[in-house]
C-alpha cells in the first residue's frame, strides 16, 4: 500500500490486457473489490457545479478500492495505508490511458471514425454504415439512437458514452472482428474527456449552429471543444473532412489545413474539396452530381433536403479517404434514412406525415425548407423546446416554425424540472410572425389536433424527439413516442 505512479498501474493493467484484470470505474457503486477508482473533478458547466468524484472516495474504500487515482489536493486525505494511491494533474485524461490498458484499445484492429457537428451526426454515421457494410465491412455504431455492432444492440442513454463505457464497447466490437466503426462525438464527450485514451484514423465535421450554449457559455467555446477532435485526438495520417458551407467548418479548415472540404457552394481556397450539385430535390428524393479531383459522377438518394445533400457529400468524402469508390456510392439507392430524421410514417388515410429530431433553430430550418422545397400546399409543424436547457434558443425555434410554417402547434418536448407553460412563453415571441398558432401542453393531445387539421395536400412535422420512446417530466422518463401517437390516432398501430 502507498503511492503508486500512473506508468506502474498502467503496466499492471496491461499485464491483463483484454478486460481481464481490475476494473476501472467512476461510479463508486460499480467498485468491487481491487477495483480502480478515479476520482473525476467536476464537470465545467456554465453556471452548474455537479459533485466531484472525490466526494464518493470514502465509498469505493468500503467498497474494498485497491487503487485511488485522483487529484493531488485529495490524495494527501486517502489513507495510504488501506489503498495505493494515484495522483494526477488530470485524472480524467489519466482515466483513458488506463482504460486503453485495460481494454487494449490502444491497439484496435480496425479504424475508429468520430462524426461531430451540431446538426447530421446520426444520419451521417448511418451512412457510413450503410456504405461500408454494402462494401463487405462489419461495422459497428455508436450514436444517438443506438449503440450497435455485431450480435449486439442497445438503446443509448446518450450520444457519445462515458468513456469506460465506450472502451468496453470498442472492445467488444474487436472480440467480434469489427472492420471499422463510426461514433457520434458530442461537445460534451470532448468537453468531459469521454474520448480519452482514443485515436481516430477519420474524422467528420458537419457543421456549427447554436445549440448547448447553457453548457459551454459561448459560441467560441462550443467551437473549441468540436474543433479538439480534429487537433488532439486524430493520428498523423487520419482522414478528416469539413463541411465548408458553414462559417465555423470553414474557420476549422484554416485551423486543419490538412483536412478536406466538402460543400454545395464554391470551394474554399488552397482546400483538397468535394464539390456537390443538386440536380433534383423534391418528394422522390435527391439526385446529386459530384466532382474531385477532374472526376465527376452522380447519384439518386430518397433522403430529401439541402441537408442530406451535405450528409451525402461528407459520408463520400470520407469514404474517398478509406479507398472506396464513386462505384461503392450507388448503394445510397437504397438507404431510406434514420429513424426519426425525416422519418415518413405510412398510413392508410395516405396522409404526408414526418417525424424528426430537429430541436435547434437551424435544424428547423434545414428540415422545413426541405418540406417547403418538396411542394406541399401547407406545412404544419408541431413542435416544443426542452426544459433545463438554452434558453435563448426557444424563441429562435418560434421564429424558424413561423416562417417555414403555415401553421405551428406549440407543445412540450422534454419539459425536465421546468413548468411547459413557462418554457411555451419563452418560445411565443418568436411566433409573433405565425399565420397560425395553436398552444396545447399535452404533447399526444397536440398531434391529434394538428393531425384534425390536414387536408390533402398538406404535411405534418412532429418536431423534437425523433427516435425518442420517452418524455422526461421532472425526474421521470415516461413512455412516450411521437411515431406510436400517430399511428395509434390513425388507427395503424
Amino acid at each position: 500500500m502507498g503511492m503508486c505512479s500512473l506508468s506502474l498501474l498502467e503496466s499492471r493493467l496491461r499485464r491483463d490486457r483484454g478486460g481481464l484484470g481490475p476494473d476501472v470505474c467512476i461510479d463508486s457503486r460499480k467498485v468491487t473489490r481491487g477495483s480502480v477508482f478515479v476520482a473525476l473533478p467536476p464537470v465545467g458547466v456554465v453556471g452548474e457545479h455537479a459533485a466531484g468524484g472525490a466526494a464518493f472516495i470514502h465509498d469505493a474504500l468500503a467498497r474494498g478500492a485497491g487503487y485511488i487515482v485522483c487529484a493531488p489536493e485529495q490524495a494527501v486525505a486517502c489513507p495510504a495505508d488501506q489503498v495505493e494511491v494515484v495522483d494526477c494533474a488530470e485524472p480524467r485524461k489519466a482515466l483513458g490511458q488506463l482504460l486503453r490498458a485495460r481494454y487494449g484499445t490502444d491497439l484496435l484492429s480496425f479504424p475508429l471514425v468520430g462524426v461531430t457537428g451540431t446538426n447530421g451526426k446520426t444520419t451521417c454515421t448511418y451512412l457510413l454504415a450503410h456504405l461500408f457494410e454494402a462494401a463487405g465491412r462489419k461495422t459497428g455504431v455508436l450514436g444517438t439512437v443506438a449503440y450497435r455492432w455485431p450480435g449486439h444492440v442497445e438503446d443509448a442513454p446518450m450520444t457519445t458514452p462515458d468513456c469506460p463505457d465506450l472502451h468496453a464497447m470498442l472492445a467488444a466490437m474487436q472480440r467480434q472482428d469489427v472492420g471499422i466503426a463510426f461514433m457520434e462525438v458530442s461537445s460534451h464527450a470532448l468537453d468531459q474527456e469521454r474520448v480519452a485514451g482514443l485515436e481516430f484514423s477519420g474524422a467528420v465535421f458537419t457543421n456549427l449552429t447554436q445549440d448547448h450554449l447553457d453548457y459551454h457559455g459561448d459560441m467560441d467555446r462550443y467551437f473549441k471543444a468540436k474543433a479538439r477532435l480534429f487537433r488532439e485526438l486524430c493520428s498523423s495520417s487520419a482522414v478528416r473532412v469539413v463541411g465548408a458551407d458553414n462559417e465555423w467548418g470553414r474557420t476549422l479548415l484554416e485551423l486543419v489545413p490538412e483536412a478536406w472540404g466538402y460543400g454545395l457552394q464554391a470551394q474554399p481556397a488552397g482546400a483538397a474539396f468535394l464539390g456537390g450539385e443538386m440536380i433534383s430535390s423534391g418528394t422522390a428524393g435527391l439526385r446529386l452530381r459530384m466532382r474531385y479531383a477532374g472526376k465527376t459522377w452522380e447519384l439518386h438518394s430518397p433522403l430529401v433536403g439541402r441537408f442530406n445533400a451535405e450528409n451525402l457529400l461528407a459520408v463520400q468524402a470520407l469514404a474517398l479517404g478509406f479507398d472506396l469508390t464513386p462505384a461503392d456510392f450507388q448503394c445510397f439507392e437504397t438507404f431510406n434514412g434514420v429513424p426519426g430524421r425525416l422519418e415518413r410514417i405510412p398510413n392508410p388515410a395516405n396522409l404526408d406525415i414526418f417525424v424528426d429530431y430537429a430541436h435547434t433553430p437551424d435544424a428547423l430550418v434545414n428540415v422545413l425548407t426541405s418540406l417547403r422545397g418538396a411542394g406541399f400546399q401547407r406545412i404544419v409543424t408541431v413542435f416544443g423546446c426542452g426544459g433545463d436547457r438554452d434558453r435563448t434558443k426557444r424563441p429562435l425555434m418560434g421564429e424558424a416554425v413561423a416562417r417555414f410554417s403555415d401553421v405551428a402547434v406549440l407543445t412540450s418536448d422534454n419539459p425536465r424540472h421546468e413548468d411547459p407553460e413557462a418554457i411555451m412563453a419563452d418560445v411565443m415571441p418568436g411566433l409573433k410572425g405565425a399565420g397560425q398558432v395553436l398552444r396545447e401542453p399535452d404533447r399526444g393531445t397536440a398531434i391529434l389536433k394538428a393531425l384534425d387539421l390536414l387536408k390533402p395536400g398538406d404535411v405534418l412535422l412532429v418536431a423534437g424527439k425523433g427516435h425518442e420512446r420517452t418524455q422526461q417530466i421532472g425526474d421521470v422518463k415516461h413512455p412516450f413516442s411521437d411515431q406510436r401517437i400517430i399511428r395509434e390516432i390513425l388507427g395503424c398501430a
